[in-house]
């Protein structure tokens, strides 16, 4: 509940002010391709950018001052292991293991060259409440399309005044 007042005073004030800042584990992100060359020839080029946007997102949110960012290194083997998106809750336990007050899962899912979609999902680690979910189209499966799309969602959805506000 902590972390929801928290998150919720931060949002509205945009500073640190009221309380420390909500310990926050960002796993990396995972890749759903269904993409033909993907079947095919595997996803090489877009395992690189899942973990170059993965740590974007880390970096960006703790430059932000709104979040304490926890180190993933003691669960990352197992979470990489899991599908984090379908595993019943093991997320918020692995985040639970760290001491993490809120979680960010994500993935990418790639239906073509043209089309890839990437959703990045924010749960309080206790209550496994989703706070907020945000999600981009991009076109283009370039180094840059990945980075400014998450640019785009981390400044116009997570680090917004009032997104994910409950009224």
């Amino acid at each position: 509940m902590r972390a929801l007042i928290c998150f919720a005073a931060l949002l509205v004030t945009g500073s640190a002010a009221l309380a420390d800042p909500p310990k926050l584990v960002v796993f990396d992100l995972e890749l759903i391709d269904t993409s033909l060359p993907g079947e095919f020839y595997g996803s090489k080029p877009e395992e690189a950018r899942l973990l170059r946007i993965s740590e974007q997102l880390r970096k960006e949110l703790a430059e932000s001052g709104r979040f304490q960012l926890l180190d993933i290194a003691p669960v990352r083997n197992a979470a990489s292991h899991a599908n984090l998106q379908a595993c019943g809750g093991c997320d918020l336990k692995l985040a639970g293991e760290l001491g993490a007050e809120l979680e960010i899962t994500g993935m990418v899912q790639k239906v073509s060259n043209l089309i890839i979609n990437l959703n990045i999902y924010l749960r309080d680690v206790k209550t496994g409440t989703m706070i907020a979910a945000a999600s981009a189209d991009m076109r283009g499966n370039t180094d840059e399309s990945w980075s400014r799309t998450m640019s785009y969602l981390i400044r116009n959805r997570l680090l917004a005044p009032n997104y994910g506000k409950r009224e």
